[in-house]
């Protein structure tokens, strides 16, 4: 899948014109891209041109469903079915079916009069669409770029020697629940974590 920031971003961004080590550079977006996009249970990227198919399961009554991929860019099909050995029906907005509230990344269930509930039971709804960001927004960009100058230079380490000197890194965090980022990258990476209920 795609990588969220380039190599030549990178550069960019940290003033490197020439590099040794360009592949190990590579390999680090990479993996922390990955790390970002699994932390924070989105990917921003990969599902703008492409399709992404979420399947929901209720256990109670509710008319919303927040997708993973935010922000939402378009709706392509909204289904449902009362059991799941029972065949989807797809809704239409013509129906007054459902309504996409692009502003707030959710689907509600409509009636005529207004709200209706989603079913309940395993895959219950299932909604293709399409969503993330065709541009990664720029304090996305600085967590991801800090993160990987933070493997790349083992600031992950708790100590480390540089010559005949030696520092001492605090690995953990202060921050309540923390998974061992430090703290000026998990506060932006908090602010894109799709909270999954």
């Amino acid at each position: 899948m795609a990588d969220l920031i380039t190599l030549e971003e990178y550069k960019i961004a940290k003033g490197l014109t020439k590099l040794d080590d360009d592949t190990r550079l590579a390999s680090l977006i990479s993996a922390v891209s990955q790390l970002v996009k699994t932390y924070c249970a989105t990917s921003f990227v990969d599902y703008v041109s492409t399709d992404k198919v979420e399947t929901f399961s209720f256990d109670y009554d509710t008319y919303t469903i927040q997708v993973n991929e935010a922000p939402i860019i378009s709706v392509t099909k909204v289904e449902e079915r009362p059991n799941y050995s029972s065949d989807y029906v797809e809704l239409t907005t013509a129906a007054f079916e459902y309504y996409a509230d692009i502003a707030v990344d959710c689907i509600y269930r409509t009636t005529s009069y207004g709200y209706g509930c989603w079913p309940k039971g395993p895959g219950g709804v299932r909604i293709t669409y399409k969503g993330g960001f065709t541009s990664i927004p720029q304090d996305l960009q600085l967590a991801v770029i800090d993160l990987v100058t933070y493997y790349k230079d083992n600031e992950y380490k708790e100590r480390r020697t540089i010559g005949t000197a030696s520092m001492a890194n605090t690995p953990t965090s202060t921050q309540w629940r923390n998974v061992g980022f430090p703290d000026h990258i998990k506060r932006i990476l908090d602010l894109y974590k799709h909270i999954q209920v």
